[in-house]
């Protein structure tokens, strides 16, 4: 997959372990209280993380939009198939994420 389109260095290291299913490299670049918001509901993301990574995965990317932080394209799981989708990465001021939005993109 070109990821060339990830110009955020951060997003694209975390991007990275997402999609090599690196559990405990993708959690390093999130804060330990980090929030998760699926489709604007309020999610566990240490659960999401344990249950998604490895198993759910990036198979291309559309666009990339906010200054690197913000990705959709089509994103294959093993329980719900093929679907566009979205992850929006937000910066604290310690370069580390503190709050990752997904859900289902138009």
């Amino acid at each position: 997959m070109d990821t060339s389109k990830l110009t955020n260095a951060t997003v694209k290291a975390a991007f990275d372990a997402w999609q090599a299913g690196d559990a405990a490299r993708w959690s390093s670049f999130f804060t330990s209280d980090a929030k998760l918001y699926d489709d604007g509901n309020a999610r566990d993301f240490h659960r999401f993380v344990k249950e998604a990574c490895g198993h759910e995965r990036f198979t291309s990317i559309d666009k990339v939009e906010d200054d690197g932080k913000a990705i959709y394209g089509n994103f294959h799981t093993q329980s719900w198939g093929d679907f566009k989708t979205y992850f929006k990465f937000y910066l604290n001021a310690d370069g580390k994420f503190n709050r990752l939005d997904i859900g289902q993109a138009n």
